[in-house]
């Protein structure tokens, strides 16, 4: 998976969260329930448990993400559409203007308006300028227009969660 060095800082970040606070709360929870008594009929052990095990997973996961990452930059000029820039894009087909954040796949989600620079839009709008009329190739039957209007740089920071997969 293609990364950039603060997608892989915001990982570690996460991995050092869960493995020092959080692992410690959950086992804590985990200790607490077992002292209860029975455990073949006690919830709560079966869902500090199951907790538990939900973090360790999670640890693995992200490691193995940091483990195969493709790391990338960005060498777009400040007014070519590349990572993190904010771009204001019209759409003629249906009239309608909406702003993107451009982000890699790890970060992506449509619905807060970041989209992955991987996604058919984001690919199309690479390293294109403001004015510029792109093509955007959503399969082999269908495609439509796009107008870049604006271009300008946004903050790269903890505001773009790593994805929850």
């Amino acid at each position: 998976m293609k990364m950039t060095r603060d997608d892989i800082r915001k990982i570690q970040e996460e991995i050092d969260y869960r493995q020092t606070e959080l692992r410690r709360e959950l086992l804590e929870n985990l200790k607490t329930a077992r002292a209860q008594g029975d455990l073949s009929e006690n919830f709560e052990y079966t869902m500090a448990k199951r907790a538990n095990n939900q973090n360790n997973s999670r640890v693995r996961y992200l490691e193995k993400l940091i483990r195969t990452a493709e790391i990338i930059e960005d060498h777009s000029s400040a007014d070519e559409v590349g990572l993190n820039k904010a771009v204001t894009v019209y759409f003629p087909e249906d009239d309608e203007e909406e702003v993107f954040k451009i982000v890699t796949s790890i970060r992506g989600d449509s619905t807060k308006g970041r989209i992955s620079d991987e996604s058919p839009l984001g690919k199309s709008l690479m390293g294109h300028k403001a004015g510029d009329t792109v093509i955007v190739k959503v399969n082999d039957e269908y495609s439509y227009p796009a107008v870049i209007r604006k271009i300008e740089n946004a903050d790269n920071d903890n505001a773009d969660p790593i994805r929850q997969y």
